[in-house]
């Protein structure tokens, strides 16, 4: 049986059927949810495509969004479906592609992975792979554009540092691609993510994975009861809990310096966005602000407004498709 939508996927997603969070609006629906299989020993890693809104087989840009740490694509749905919609007329497309390890959340396989099999040079790759598929399917005259969130804007400039002459631009929205065990949340969490602790919490989730969702709306007040299931696809998880915080004492242990020589590269084709305040990134932004010191008027920073948290996508998901609407109209991506 083939699947809703399938007949709009690239050659190289699979269809996924439905995912366990429902659409919550008509509009929902534009992506299809879709897999992507990598090769061994990756395995494969949840997508959600939008395809362009023109009848052309080619889009003239396909944005490939990272997301950050927990990497559940369901948060950024009514983002990316935001821009999408303000785009519907032009050739672009979406891809939103989340991290390994996190198989069980879309009906995979729920045994605990590998250590090395979810670690950041396993993502790397796997993220690369998305690129050269993109890149092999559509050719070179369609542009990707890179739009990163969090771990996804470190990710971002990895692949900028691997591929220079394929990603046309990359949004660093709330960047954390320096130090972040220096930053306030690195220090005031970073012990949870050491191991045995990530096993031993993984374990006791047990005790909230059946939580009723008029409970988690306590627990998390003002959280739109779609962003609420697919916090529950996540609680009801011990693998994917075990990838979340393996993979976050990952980053603490692996984001330090700042790679000045990849920002230098790519200045002219980076948009960053700032929280007003924020504890992942901290002091961290005056020295990435810093680094671009001198740099030329191209690149563009936006300092958001204080309501706007880094977990953006909970509730202000429109709200940065704005922003990110902007720039793509002033980088003629659309």
């Amino acid at each position: 049986m083939v699947a809703p939508g399938s007949q709009n996927l690239p050659a190289f997603l699979e269809s996924w059927g439905e995912l366990a969070v429902s659409p919550t609006s008509p509009e929902d629906t534009r992506h299809v949810n879709a897999v992507f299989r990598h090769k061994h020993p990756l395995g494969p890693a949840q997508t959600l495509w939008w395809p362009a809104g023109t009848k052309e087989s080619t889009p003239d840009t396909v944005i490939l969004f990272l997301p950050g740490n927990p990497g559940l694509l369901g948060f950024y749905i009514p983002f990316l479906t935001a821009i999408h919609a303000a785009t519907s007329s032009s050739s672009l497309s979406i891809i939103a592609h989340g991290y390994l390890g996190l198989q069980s959340c879309f009906g995979g396989d729920s045994n605990r992975p590998d250590v090395p099999t979810i670690q950041l040079p396993a993502q790397i790759e796997a993220k690369l792979e998305v690129v050269d598929a993109l890149r092999l399917a559509y050719g070179p005259k369609t542009k990707i554009l890179l739009v990163g969130h969090s771990l996804g804007t470190w990710m971002a400039l990895q692949i900028l540092k691997a591929r220079p002459d394929v990603a046309a631009g990359a949004f660093l929205l709330f960047p954390t691609v320096s130090d972040m065990g220096g930053t306030p949340n690195g220090k005031r969490f970073s012990h949870l993510f050491r191991p045995p602790l990530p096993r031993i919490i993984s374990h006791l989730s047990v005790l909230v994975r059946s939580l009723p969702l008029r409970i988690l709306s306590v627990l998390f007040p003002g959280w739109p009861d779609a962003q609420l299931l697919v916090l529950r696809t996540l609680l009801r998880s011990p693998s994917a809990i075990y990838t979340v915080l393996t993979l976050a004492n990952n980053e603490i242990e692996t984001i330090r310096e700042l790679d000045v020589a990849v920002l230098d590269q790519h200045v002219e084709h980076l948009w960053l966005y700032f929280a007003e305040d924020d504890d992942w990134v901290g002091e961290q932004r005056e020295h990435i602000l810093r680094a671009l010191h001198g740099t030329p008027a191209a690149v563009r920073v936006v300092h958001g407004h204080r309501d706007v948290p880094h977990a953006f996508s909970i509730n202000h998901g429109e709200e940065l498709a704005t922003q990110c609407l902007e720039w793509l109209r002033t980088g003629n991506f659309v």
